[in-house]
């Protein structure tokens, strides 16, 4: 009888130890930050002057999966409204963009203790979307365009699960933009950077 109530409980420890283990080893990652957009732009504009792309603060959620311990697969979704000025004083206009940005990561350290830096690279397709015209224009109209990724941060876990991230990106991005059907026409290269901090959750 005490053979197999030792049997028992050695099975039941095994059974709830299974999932526990399953879990920590679980590929999916996930990530809510919010992220500053910083517009490292030069532009050309076929009247002269400059085009400049305002700042933007924004939520930023994210999706890892690990192909293997140590190189990941990020997906970033985020989405952030953008001011577009002339010389610096004169709004041209407004836009939401839908930056969809994939990834291939390295995590030289993600099983050998609380800290664990990433390197990643990858591509990024911008959408822009919503265009709103400044007061005294008409039509304006941004091209999405396809850039690439540079990225580089870390995750220090406060358990098995929870944990605080910190993350920078630089993204090479040219864009096309017209207003008033067309007449005024700017070539921008975006190239922002995307600065970001929040929570990691493991499975």
């Amino acid at each position: 009888m005490i053979r197999l109530a030792v049997l028992f409980l050695a099975w039941f420890s095994l059974t709830i130890a299974a999932p526990a283990a399953q879990a920590q080893d679980s590929p999916w990652q996930l990530r809510l930050r919010g992220i500053g957009v910083i517009p490292d732009d030069r532009s050309t504009v076929n009247i002269g002057g400059d085009a400049d792309v305002g700042d933007a603060l924004t939520p930023e959620f994210d999706i890892t999966y690990f192909i293997t311990d140590k190189i990941g697969a990020e997906l970033i979704l985020a989405t952030a409204e953008h001011q577009v000025d002339y010389t610096g004083n004169v709004n041209l206009g407004d836009t939401m963009i839908l930056p969809p940005t994939l990834t291939l990561q390295y995590h030289p350290m993600r099983k050998s203790g609380d800290f664990s830096p990433y390197f990643g690279a990858g591509l990024n397709y911008s959408i822009f979307y919503g265009e709103s015209a400044g007061t005294g224009f008409t039509n304006l109209e941004i091209d999405g365009g396809l850039g690439y990724a540079l990225q580089a941060g870390f995750d220090y876990w406060l358990g098995d699960h929870w944990g605080i991230n910190a993350d920078v990106k630089k993204v090479w991005l040219d864009i096309d933009a017209r207003l008033n059907n067309g007449t005024i026409r700017a070539d921008v290269d975006l190239d922002p950077w995307i600065i970001g901090a929040g929570v990691s959750y493991r499975f």
